[in-house]
């Protein structure tokens, strides 16, 4: 992106704040953490505070990676909490309904994924970028956030990782190691991660569209 995505501006305001804005109206969240870079937490706060978003109990420091972050954020978490949402703060298009929905078959099944079927259509390639064969595309997901976990696997699961000393990129891969089984939630809004610069603008066009 060239700058901290989480801060760009699409209707109206930050990325982040739209991000907590569902978690915030989401009846079943009682609780927020927000986890960011040292340098921002001043940023984050005055968000919180202009845009009054109540749940927000703590902002921490993150860590170098995406799992150092998350394990930060869980240190922080009360005892009474029976389960644990991590969302990514890049993708502001997430709903209340959808959080929801995810919580509830977390409940069930004691993890839950937000996930779309993949569509597109997905090859292999060597070292020097040409074809090599097909991948059957049935059956195959892009996660997504939130994802939400009862409390006492999500924690085993991280010790696991921190123990074994593997790099992850979800906590849903956490959840793996352990021998969890996780229940994909599917849907069909857009709910993509803000990554490149096209990306801004096509999230302020569902947003504002939304608004109508």
């Amino acid at each position: 992106m060239g700058s901290d995505k989480a801060f760009a501006v699409i209707a109206g305001k930050p990325v982040i704040a739209h991000s907590i804005a569902a978690f915030q109206a989401t009846s079943s969240v009682s609780d927020i953490i927000l986890v960011g870079r040292d340098g921002k937490l001043a940023a984050l706060r005055a968000i919180v505070s202009s845009e009054g978003f109540g749940k927000v109990g703590e902002i921490v420091g993150g860590g170098l990676h995406r799992q150092d972050s998350v394990m930060n954020g869980l240190k922080y978490v009360r005892s009474g909490a029976d389960f644990i949402a991590v969302h990514d703060a890049a993708r502001p298009l997430v709903r209340p309904e959808q959080i929801e929905q995810v919580l509830a078959a977390a409940r069930q099944h004691g993890a839950a994924a937000l996930a779309s079927p993949m569509c597109d259509t997905l090859k292999r390639a060597d070292a020097a970028h040409f074809v090599t064969g097909s991948i059957a595309r049935e059956n195959v997901f892009t996660m997504e956030t939130p994802q939400i976990f009862a409390r006492e696997l999500l924690l085993r699961a991280y010790a696991a990782v921190a123990r074994d000393q593997l790099a992850i990129t979800d906590e849903v891969s956490a959840i793996e190691h352990v021998k969890g089984k996780v229940v994909l939630v599917r849907h069909g809004e857009a709910n993509f991660k803000i990554t490149y610069p096209a990306d801004l603008l096509l999230a302020d066009f569902v947003l504002r569209n939304r608004e109508r």
